[in-house]
């Protein structure tokens, strides 16, 4: 096996595919990239057995062939090369590096030893744009359950909703406490025939997230995120990247039950200004239940917020909201939650509505478009 490339080319191929290699003791090969020349085609692979990077990589093939080699150890050495170009050549498991007066021997293990990477289908997918895909997963992803013992939930949900012009791509995470949703338009392409849904791995969405993050915009690059879908295996295709992963079995919670479809009391106000007056409360909160407690006062036209420590001490602040309607209300709310979802929209106003200190509270961006909302369970005292 023999091929030559730019350095930065294998660089951001490395960069792409080495994040999901860890050490692992029993299976070394998981450990390695697999390098994959064929005759027009230089071919980057990491597993971890349940995710799957693949990359191709522009550059000259000598002679075809694939060997296995480490791969942190492969990308931090490349990543100190001085030259612009990079020479592979592979002899069995032994590969030899070179690169203006560099020149080094690296050992790996025999490709035959790689696991084999699942196939899905193309023929049906789905597009969405880029931007549009990194805005809903940063918008959901923080609300999966840790606790795998429910694992339905330790995932992020994809909907796939023939609603509107191509359809809609509908994503909801929730860990029993809080429920977040983001919904986006789906791009020219396949449109859904009927409703599909799909439970991806938070950590598959996080890798995604990355890759789309590390590499370099340019002229050329492509503005969707091809999606497909098979049984038990989702499929990310951007440029000349491809991931795979397992999806996630079960039935996910029909979360929309418990979103309100009326409120006795909403408040529109400025994001940022609710952030600070969280943030002040959240000092007095009490350990391990952090607690904000909130007051609406809709004849008065204000919205308290407070919290008390017998330890710390006391806060109050009283805002003006922009608008308030509805009865007098109280609910206590979980900071930490509440934090998460203000810092999720990107907005200036946000519209908090209750029904009573017992249902959850709801959180949108004052928006004519309903693309997000939040939700969050109370807090009982």
């Amino acid at each position: 096996m023999k091929f030559s490339c730019t350095q930065e080319n294998l660089i951001q191929g490395l960069a792409a595919v080495s994040h999901i290699a860890t050490k692992n003791v029993n299976l070394p090969i998981l450990n390695n990239v697999l390098i994959k020349v064929e005759d027009k085609s230089i071919q980057l692979a990491t597993t971890n057995l349940e995710i799957a990077v693949t990359v191709q990589v522009r550059g000259k093939v000598d002679e075809p062939g694939e060997c296995t080699l480490p791969s942190r150890l492969l990308a931090d050495y490349v990543g100190l090369l001085t030259g612009d170009r990079v020479d592979l050549t592979a002899d069995g498991e032994t590969a030899t590096v070179s690169s203006g007066s560099s020149r080094t021997k690296i050992k790996g293990l025999p490709s035959s030893e790689f696991p084999l990477i699942p196939k899905v289908s193309r023929d049906s997918s789905f597009r969405v744009l880029v931007s549009d895909f990194r805005r809903a997963v940063s918008r959901v992803i923080f609300a999966v359950s840790p606790n795998e013992s429910r694992p339905e939930i330790s995932g992020v949900l994809l909907r796939f909703s023939p609603d509107g012009p191509n359809g809609t791509l509908i994503f909801a995470a929730t860990d029993s406490y809080r429920l977040s949703e983001a919904r986006v338009a789906l791009h020219e392409g396949g449109k859904p025939a009927g409703e599909r849904s799909v439970i991806v791995p938070a950590r598959t969405l996080a890798e995604v997230q990355r890759i789309l993050s590390s590499l370099k915009d340019g002229p050329d690059s492509p503005a969707t995120l091809e999606i497909a879908l098979s049984d038990s295996q989702i499929l990310f295709v951007y440029d000349a990247v491809e991931v795979v992963s397992r999806t996630i079995e079960g039935n996910y919670p029909e979360y929309r039950a418990v979103i309100p479809d009326k409120a006795r009391t909403f408040a529109v106000l400025s994001r940022d200004q609710l952030i600070k007056a969280v943030k002040a409360a959240a000092l007095f909160s009490r350990t391990g239940l952090y607690d904000v407690h909130f007051t609406y006062e809709p004849s008065e036209g204000t919205l308290k917020l407070s919290a008390t420590d017998s330890q710390v001490g006391e806060q109050e602040a009283v805002l003006t909201p922009t608008e308030i309607k509805g009865d007098q209300n109280t609910i206590t709310l979980n900071y930490r939650y509440l934090l998460d979802g203000l810092n999720a929209m990107d907005l200036s106003e946000v519209k908090l509505q209750v029904i009573d200190a017992n249902a959850p509270c709801l959180i949108t961006p004052q928006a004519a478009t309903a693309d997000y909302l939040y939700l969050v369970m109370p807090i009982k005292v």
